[in-house]
């Protein structure tokens, strides 16, 4: 016999109100939104490369035309304004700023944003401007990526292109959006661009983005001539242990998932037992004289992606190791160099998302105070929550997502709690504000609270959108 939940143990919270100035937002990417790959300059990124690699990307996708974000800007600015957006968190395409390797600045990319940060500002929305959420020119890529140092030389110089051109105007810059998944998935698992299966080279792009984000902070700083917050985004793995020697499972995920980006950037250290565990897989060389004081640069506000927990257990080495990590799959690599061998990730129990994610608010809510426990002193914002489900429009061309709305609804009342709880949490972004190219699954899953027709481009808001316009009206948490 289970015990039935109560109210407080579903997260379903009705009436709950968030403070004066919280802020709401909510969150796309460039490459997954723009389109107009090939237009006013702008040169291929790895993941242009990537998605034209047959077998990359689910039916052949790729982000050529995606939402046409591009071309109907000013269309989807007022769709923000309508759902009463307090904030817009969007990502700069880095090769339409810098297309080439000779460093020239392409004045038509830089003019997009500008015009987007204008736009935004006109309707009374807070440009929080993202500098990388992926898209690497393919000329980095080409000369090493992130397993090189000079890569980090080439993000500083692009950090200090947009801090002279948008500086005055942005709320907030964010440095990195996951670098764990850029790492990882990109050099070490393959499963993102540019595809890579090399455990040492997802280490040492680690570093190199760490330290990215310390010498853009310092050169955004050096740029801006308004008063921006500066951030970066960490999507945090919350892990669930389980069976003899849980504990060692999870501190083997919690050093390569998590560690691995806070211990630099907000203690200045590699966790020992990091470089301990993946001793086996690279000496870390490349981590040079002061490069952990670069790193550790002060961020007004640290961005929290949140979208499920994870189950650990140490491996018995002869039974068939389970991957549920929650990430596309690519044959022949590994998200968790070092560990590979030794923790397997095992089914969690349901509900689950359309991408097969489970669904647990209360990980956000511990996710939360444990970071505000860690970091007593940094304030926190839920920079992406969302859900991708199967959306149907109705007969009357409503798009009904309850599911979506339910979940939303849950979250948010996480976020509540850790606010009662004397968490610093200034704001949350909810993912996305349309459906796009969900990187190596296409247009396949869909996360927006509004719903694009990938033929027309028609953009509808889902009910699930309307409810959020509600609860940014109200500031209250709505059945």
């Amino acid at each position: 016999m289970t015990t039935p939940l109560t109210p407080r143990d579903d997260y379903r919270g009705s009436g709950l109100v968030f403070p004066e100035g919280f802020t709401f937002g909510s969150a796309t990417a460039s490459y997954q939104i723009e389109g107009a790959a090939a237009e006013d300059g702008r040169t291929p990124s790895i993941w242009d490369t990537f998605s034209k690699t047959p077998g990359r990307v689910w039916n052949g996708d790729t982000g050529d035309v995606a939402c046409d974000h591009y071309h109907r800007v000013d269309e989807d600015l007022d769709l923000m304004r309508d759902l009463g957006l307090h904030a817009y968190r969007f990502s700069i395409a880095w090769p339409r700023i810098v297309p080439t390797a000779s460093g020239e600045v392409n004045q038509a990319g830089v003019d997009f944003y500008s015009r987007l940060v204008d736009g935004l500002l006109e309707r009374e929305i807070r440009p929080v401007a993202t500098l990388y959420h992926w898209d690497l020119p393919q000329y980095l890529e080409d000369a090493g990526g992130w397993t090189s140092r000079a890569t980090t030389d080439a993000f500083e110089r692009y950090a200090e292109i947009m801090g002279a051109a948008l500086g005055d105007r942005v709320h907030t810059w964010t440095t990195l959006n996951e670098p764990w998944c850029s790492a990882y998935l990109g050099y070490g698992q393959g499963g993102h661009a540019p595809g890579r299966h090399e455990p040492a080279s997802a280490l040492a792009a680690v570093h190199h983005l760490n330290l990215a984000h310390g010498r853009a902070i310092q050169a955004l700083r050096a740029t801006s001539s308004g008063d921006p917050d500066y951030s970066v985004t960490l999507n945090f793995h919350v892990l669930r242990g389980q069976g003899d020697g849980a504990a060692e499972a999870v501190r083997r995920i919690d050093a390569l998932a998590n560690r691995a980006f806070t211990g630099p950037m907000l203690r200045g250290e590699y966790p020992a037992d990091l470089l301990a565990d993946t001793a086996s897989v690279s000496d870390w060389d490349f981590v040079q004289q002061d490069d952990l004081a670069t790193i550790e640069q002060p961020i007004d506000v640290l961005g929290v992606n949140y979208y499920s927990t994870a189950t650990v257990r140490l491996w018995d080495g002869i039974s068939e190791k389970q991957q549920n990590d929650g990430h596309k799959g690519a044959e022949g690599g590994t998200a968790w160099p070092g560990s590979d061998g030794v923790v397997e990730f095992v089914e969690q129990p349901g509900p689950y998302t359309a991408m097969g994610w489970n669904i647990a608010p209360e990980g956000l809510e511990e996710l939360l105070v444990s970071l505000s426990e860690q970091f007593p002193e940094q304030a926190l914002m839920v920079t992406e929550n969302g859900a991708a489900f199967d959306d149907e429009v109705a007969e009357d061309g409503s798009i009904p997502d309850p599911e979506r709305t339910d979940y939303l609804r849950r979250h948010f009342t996480a976020a509540h709690r850790a606010l009662e709880r004397g968490v610093d949490l200034r704001g949350y972004f909810v993912w996305s504000l349309l459906d796009n190219f969900e990187w190596g699954y296409g247009y396949a899953k869909r996360f927006g609270i509004v719903r694009v027709d990938f033929d027309t481009l028609e953009r509808t808001v889902k009910d699930s959108g309307h409810w959020y316009r509600e609860l940014v009206r109200t500031r209250t948490v709505g059945a």
